[in-house]
């Protein structure tokens, strides 16, 4: 089991601190929904633990050792992003796509090999979207974009997938499809650690919760204990009821209601 963990840390930009004090821990094989307002800080905060902004104060460990021990490559193959944004510059096919997640384990200047080509076909195979592999990705839906995208960050093989908002703008079943996905991936042992505006994602990834809120992590823990009636109020400014969904006499989970 790996742990990708944040200790005493103040993230931001410059001068200006966006959260302060952050301790957080990530284990394979499970899955962290952070939940807060537009604003609050999470993309900061997932900036911060790819190395794409400077730490303020406090470290990042990766399986024990300093993010600044790991080169870019090596954190590569341990930590992939799916990020909001799915525009791509030029018109490349989604196995194009999904093959430059193999950057990482090639040579300087290398092309991609038929170990690379197959590792593509699997991830693109495993989300259901292989009948995609010719087409030009950005021709395709934006839920078929975020597909692509999952594929892509698959292909590094890594054992940590960061997610900034992944249902954002995709239609209800699309969401549902990420949704299973991050279940999925997390019982495969890949631990997921998924920004998201609905704290339903949360309890249908049966999911470990933190909520981001003036400047610090505020709370963090299961989500059936943690996500309450009291807690969205403060977080949304709304009146959201939490109620038991039962599927059968073993299966339940809970969903959130708002009152309009």
């Amino acid at each position: 089991m790996m742990k990708l963990e944040i200790k005493n840390a103040s993230l931001g930009y410059h001068r200006t601190m966006i959260l302060q004090n952050v301790n957080m821990e990530l284990h394979t094989g499970e899955t962290i929904c952070v939940l807060g307002r537009n604003g609050s800080g999470k993309t900061t905060l997932f900036r911060t633990l790819l190395g794409l902004l400077p730490l303020q104060s406090g470290e990042i460990l990766l399986d024990g050792r300093n993010l600044s021990s790991w080169n870019r490559t090596q954190f590569a193959r341990k930590v992939a992003y799916v990020p909001q944004a799915r525009s791509l510059p030029f018109p490349f096919t989604v196995m194009d796509v999904v093959l430059f997640g193999r950057t990482s384990h090639l040579k300087p200047f290398a092309s991609p090999g038929k170990e690379d080509k197959a590792i593509a076909e699997w991830c693109l195979d495993k989300l259901n979207i292989i009948h995609l592999r010719k087409r030009v990705f950005t021709q395709l839906s934006g839920g078929e974009q975020q597909m692509v995208i999952v594929a892509r960050a698959l292909a590094q093989q890594p054992s940590f997938l960061v997610m900034d908002e992944p249902t954002s703008s995709l239609d209800f079943g699309n969401q549902i499809k990420i949704i299973r996905q991050v279940n999925e991936l997390k019982d495969e042992s890949l631990g997921i650690l998924m920004a998201t505006h609905s704290p339903d994602h949360a309890f249908m990834c049966d999911a470990k919760v933190a909520v981001v809120q003036e400047q610090k992590v505020m709370v963090q823990g299961d989500c059936k204990e943690v996500i309450t009636e009291e807690l969205l109020k403060e977080i949304y400014g709304a009146d959201i009821r939490i109620h038991a969904l039962t599927h059968n006499a073993i299966l339940s989970r809970k969903i959130c209601i708002p009152e309009i």
